[in-house]
């Protein structure tokens, strides 16, 4: 579902990917843990094209993701999630899902924003999987941060992609708030066969949810493998010069690490 080979991204002189290989198939869910300036939120944005990469192959969804003119067929494939929500604060929470259908319909619908009935009835059936379908009528600015959060993932869903990158998708939310967003992200990816490569800081959310954890290091990849293979040692060659907590080896707590530097990436 999303090949990476040798996949490199430089800012100027600097060079934030470094040669990254990995092999993500399809309905896995995907946890990248890194520290910030690791790379993690440049490669997710190289996979939608929000960023070109510099060299490599980056195929997603079977579209090649370095080609321009595979531009729009990608974003069709490849939903995304940001951490501060993205939706639109005046608009009704249906009308925000709905947007998750614009890249289906033309042009001229777009911009009148009409929808089919299909259209709205798969828009509602995304709100019911995220536990929404009672605030379908409500402007989205009345909600609290974990139903925006909510309201973009059924946005996502509401795209019908093969894959779903969510980047840092709550951390900005309290433990509970967050636990039920990677609940709901989880259960897509199992039920709806969706590829989901997640960003996270929360080492116990990447050990409880994700069927694999890829480490990033300075630009390079450094672990690639399941929650059992996250020890001390692979923990500090994905954040090295920090400073753990206990809970950080036992998947408990709030924040699994306490870092000397700052988290994303």
């Amino acid at each position: 579902m999303i090949t990476v080979r040798q996949l490199t991204k430089h800012y100027g002189d600097n060079p934030v990917l470094r040669g990254i290989d990995l092999q993500i198939g399809a309905g896995e869910f995907v946890v990248v843990l890194g520290q910030s300036g690791a790379g993690k939120s440049t490669l997710l944005r190289c996979m939608n094209r929000l960023a070109q990469a510099d060299g490599g192959v980056l195929e997603v969804a079977g579209i090649d993701a370095m080609q321009a003119r595979d531009e729009r067929a990608l974003r069709r494939q490849v939903a995304m999630i940001f951490q501060h929500h993205n939706v639109v604060p005046r608009l009704s929470v249906l009308k925000n899902v709905l947007t998750g259908r614009l890249g289906s319909v033309s042009t001229l619908a777009s911009v009148l924003q009409l929808f089919s009935r299909n259209d709205v009835e798969l828009a509602r059936q995304c709100l019911q999987r995220v536990e929404l379908a009672h605030k379908a009528e409500a402007r989205t600015d009345s909600l609290s941060g974990g139903q925006m959060q909510r309201v973009g993932i059924a946005r996502a869903l509401a795209q019908q992609p093969k894959v779903i990158l969510a980047d840092e998708p709550v951390a900005s939310l309290d433990p509970k708030t967050a636990r039920l967003v990677m609940q709901y992200l989880r259960d897509a990816s199992r039920e709806l066969g969706i590829t989901v490569v997640c960003n996270l800081h929360q080492v116990d959310f990447a050990r409880e949810f994700g069927d694999r954890i890829v480490g990033l290091a300075h630009g390079q990849l450094v672990y690639d493998g399941n929650a059992e293979g996250l020890d001390e040692t692979t923990l500090q060659s994905i954040y090295p010069n920090a400073q753990y907590g206990a809970e950080a080896f036992h998947g408990a707590g709030q924040a699994s690490l306490h870092y000397a530097n700052g988290l994303g990436g």
